[in-house]
């Protein structure tokens, strides 16, 4: 009491105001925390979606297509999506009727496992197909 006896008006409303500011320092620093903590608990339980891709030539043989399809399966019962698509080198672009049905062989193969995302598309050289798993 007797430092506050010494001390001017101003002195004191200055130590005041400067315990004010460590207290408001304080909650606001506490406040930032807890922010921080709830966005990385959010972020957290965000489920990042796995995308594999599986290409295919257009005359794929049914050795090849049958390992392909085994690799499919693996991926899509680990919860990935599996991108499929047949590339067309050269002048073999002119065999597109043989991507759509590979493509559509490998779909309803896949029947069991997964879901077909969007239908097979021509963009560019490949012919692409998405197959996305059961829930």
């Amino acid at each position: 009491m007797s430092d506050y006896g010494k001390m001017t008006d101003e002195q004191l409303i200055c130590n005041l105001r400067a315990g004010e500011q460590e207290i408001t320092d304080y909650v606001m620093d506490k406040y930032k925390f807890l922010v921080k903590k709830k966005a990385k608990e959010i972020k957290s339980k965000i489920v990042k979606v796995v995308v594999k891709e599986i290409r295919f030539g257009p005359q794929t043989d049914d050795h090849d297509f049958n390992f392909k399809l085994k690799h499919a399966i693996g991926f899509l019962q680990e919860g990935a999506k599996v991108r499929a698509y047949v590339f067309f080198k050269g002048r073999s672009i002119l065999f597109k009727d043989q991507g759509a049905d590979l493509l559509e062989r490998f779909v309803n193969a896949l029947e069991d496992y997964g879901k077909l995302e969007s239908a097979p598309m021509l963009e560019g050289k490949k012919m692409i197909v998405i197959i996305t798993p059961k829930k």
